[in-house]
């Protein structure tokens, strides 16, 4: 805590870049940390604060959760980190997501209803030990549920409740989206204004393709996860799978991912990960800083999420942030022909501004 100021406040930015969240006023950190697979599943307890106390220390001030993760022991655990280590509410922004619940058998404990939506989120709030989150994600698209209850619900939790301040989408469609923010403008409602998609140099078309018009129409944010395609682009999995790792301690979840690698097409990412390595070296840098930087590179990328079991991983990872201005557009251009996967973009029949 400084001594010069009356305000307590724990925050220094260190060498940390900010971006604003899409086409609001809020500043997310460029690198965030993300709980999911991690904290409260095969992390509990000290480590977690460990973990967020190492990332922001090293400027993160952005960090992300959900009700189904590890079914609520993430928010737990990372709501009792957070008070612990009692930093100044209004310095760090913390987003949760609702939609999947955590668990439970009755019907109306997950989906988009309005009973859900107010209620998953103040049970999400609980658990966090929070009067409110800054960001609240529609998990996934609800087709059970009309799209006006959604938008109301998220409107009232944000207008009448303050619950949080905005609201997101995460994996919905470019036209589930401007269903969303139309219904809103329509009807005097409060739009979402951010998307939770994955995005990574394996996984570009959505985010590239789909989601242009959202970008150039309405400046929408995106808070992207799996940037190293759960550990693909680091390079750890070009000989198998190591102990510990990611597929190794989720077995059951990338079961279709881990058959994938021994399939000629899985070989074809492991050869293009060891040329990207190549790159990277000469860069003096590593694949995973390669991976982030590029993924960071994308200015419709408002914040990268970062998933880390220990503090290390999380002080490597931020390395990348060094990387950003040696992406040059001749190295960008060296690394696209390696991936040779740019998704082609919609027709325009010559007609592009």
């Amino acid at each position: 805590m400084s001594n010069q100021s009356v305000v307590p406040t724990a925050y220094e930015p260190k060498n940390m870049k900010f971006r604003y969240l899409g086409n609001t006023g809020l500043q997310v950190s460029l690198f965030s940390l993300g709980g999911w697979l991690t904290y409260g599943g095969t992390q509990k307890g000290d480590i977690v604060k460990e973990c967020l106390k190492t990332a922001w220390e090293h400027g993160i001030q952005t960090f992300d959760t959900a009700e189904i993760y590890s079914n609520g022991a993430c928010e737990i655990e990372m709501g009792r980190a957070l008070k612990e280590l009692g930093w100044p509410r209004d310095e760090y922004v913390l987003t949760t997501k609702i939609f999947f619940g955590t668990g439970r058998k009755e019907p109306n404990t997950r989906g988009l209803s309005r009973k859900h939506i107010v209620e998953g989120l103040k049970s999400s709030l609980q658990r966090l030990q929070t009067p409110y989150v800054d960001i609240v994600f529609a998990h996934r698209p609800d087709p059970a549920t009309p799209m006006l209850e959604i938008v109301e619900a998220f409107t009232q939790v944000i207008r009448n409740l303050n619950l949080a301040y905005y609201w997101g989408t995460s994996e919905w469609s470019a036209a589930q989206i401007t269903e969303a923010i139309q219904l809103a403008e329509k009807h005097n409602l409060i739009a979402p204004v951010v998307e939770q998609p994955q995005y990574n140099a394996f996984h570009r078309e959505r985010f590239e393709v789909e989601y242009a018009p959202l970008f150039k129409q309405y400046g929408y944010g995106t808070t992207i996860w799996s940037p190293l395609a759960s550990g693909l682009l680091t390079g750890k999995y070009n000989d198998g799978i190591p102990e510990g790792s990611r597929f190794a301690t989720n077995k059951a979840f990338f079961e279709n991912t881990i058959k994938e690698l021994q399939t000629p097409q899985g070989q074809a990412k492991i050869e293009k990960v060891r040329k990207l390595t190549k790159i990277a070296e000469k860069l003096g840098a590593s694949v995973t800083h390669l991976a982030l930087a590029w993924a960071a590179k994308n200015p419709n990328v408002s914040t990268v999420i970062l998933g880390a079991t220990k503090p290390e991983q999380i002080v490597d990872n931020l390395k990348a942030l060094e990387l950003l201005d040696k992406l040059t557009p001749e190295v960008l251009a060296e690394i696209e022909e390696v991936l040779d996967n740019k998704p082609k973009p919609v027709n325009t029949f010559g007609r592009d501004r």
